[in-house]
């Protein structure tokens, strides 16, 4: 599944790239993470909590920051596991534009889910995935306009 979205921002684009570096911000942008520990330069593991219709799951697992052109875009890439849940996995391409005195933020989100979780349907998971994925953009435009 595939969703798009664009966010304007008040602070330069170097300033919105330090951002998405920020293991804190992206700590708090990720809806249910509980925990995000630095692996390396570029990797993180985490945990984050799930609830997709009627299953709530912990997901154990990765998140990584590919592909980097500074300070034009990246791909942030993460991958879980749910046990008896299953499965999620997915990333994000995240580009930044000059706009005006400003940065637009546009990014293209795929998810891809298994297992139980799967067996939900197809509808209540591109519901969910486009809803998280809006509550992280979303978040991520509301700790930049603090720092604007």
């Amino acid at each position: 599944m595939d969703l798009q979205g664009e966010h304007r921002l008040g602070l330069g684009r170097e300033q919105v790239w330090e951002l998405l570096n920020d293991p804190e911000i992206l700590r708090q942008c990720i809806p249910g993470c509980q925990e995000l520990e630095a692996t390396g330069k570029d990797g993180f593991t985490a945990k984050v909590v799930l609830k997709i219709g009627p299953v709530k799951a912990t997901f154990s697992g990765s998140v990584d920051l590919r592909d980097k052109v500074y300070p034009e875009s990246y791909r942030i890439v993460g991958e879980g596991k749910g046990g008896i849940a299953g499965f999620a996995k997915g990333g994000a391409k995240v580009h930044l534009a000059p706009d005006g005195e400003g940065t637009l933020l546009s990014y293209d989100v795929d998810a891809q889910v298994g297992g139980k979780i799967a067996q939900l349907g197809s509808r209540l998971i591109a519901s969910t995935s486009k809803k998280l994925a809006a509550q992280f953009f979303d978040k991520f435009a509301e700790l930049a306009a603090e720092r604007a």
